[in-house]
């Protein structure tokens, strides 16, 4: 990041925080190129990021390298945020572990990042922001998009915010509600999903992220590749969202 606090900042700008220990997808470039206006047309977005937390074999599907989601928590390991963003971000910048900082409500003023479905990056060196916190148990194992999709040729305005949280929201509380029980045994389910699965609190939340294989931790409440508290993953083959009651409002802070 030191080059940007020596002033070297385009109107937008891609950072990626891993250096030489990280490798891009075919479209890692294209995606980013056609995300730039969704990002300086909704005042609710801060930034793009190529990652998902919960991007490992297995969690995610292989058939929907097309397929992106807002998210309230900032994932990192490649991203874009505009000039003014970092005009805003900069005189109060961190010395260590920025990428934390950047989860406060403070910094993220209950603004979304957009991010795929499948990693446009993947690290494979455990030096980092996070000190290698989770390489050893998540990040290695995360898929990289190996196909090129022409994201500058799709509408991409079903991001917007207007659009997204309709859609997202009827998707989401419409999949009918199943015990991680069933789930996790898999026999009793018919068909493919979606299915949800419902948390409470914060103990329950990581309880359930835990069985089903997904990051268990949050800030402020947040959780990873989490949108308006929905966390959207495979789980055996079938489309899964851990989920708060419906009728969610905002975040509780103190689950951290």
């Amino acid at each position: 990041m030191d080059s940007y606090r020596r002033g070297r900042f385009h109107s937008q700008s891609i950072v990626d925080e891993q250096k030489q220990t990280c490798l891009v997808a075919p479209d890692f470039f294209e995606y980013f190129r056609a995300l730039h206006p969704i990002l300086t047309s909704d005042p609710t977005l801060w930034c793009v990021s190529a990652w998902n937390d919960n991007g490992r074999e297995g969690l995610v599907d292989p058939g929907k390298a097309d397929l992106l989601y807002r998210t309230d928590f900032f994932p990192g390991l490649g991203w874009m945020l505009l000039k003014d963003v970092w005009a805003e971000l900069e005189p109060k910048w961190p010395t260590a572990f920025w990428d934390d900082w950047m989860r406060h409500p403070e910094q993220r003023k209950e603004r979304s990042c957009i991010r795929p479905e499948i990693s446009r990056t993947m690290t494979f060196g455990r030096k980092g922001v996070s000190l290698g916190q989770f390489f050893d148990q998540y990040l290695r194992y995360i898929k990289l998009n190996t196909d090129f999709v022409p994201f500058t040729k799709h509408d991409l305005s079903y991001l917007m915010k207007e659009n997204f949280d309709v859609n997202f929201v009827k998707e989401v509380y419409s999949a009918p509600l199943v015990k991680i029980e069933e789930l996790q045994q898999g026999g009793g389910l018919k068909e493919m999903g979606p299915y949800r699965v419902q948390y409470s609190s914060r103990e329950s939340f990581k309880v359930m992220a835990r069985n089903l294989g997904v990051m268990d931790d949050l800030k402020s409440g947040v959780p990873r590749a989490g949108y308006r508290g929905v966390v959207s993953f495979l789980s055996r083959g079938r489309r899964v969202f851990l989920t708060p009651p419906e009728g969610w409002t905002k975040y509780d802070v103190s689950w951290s």
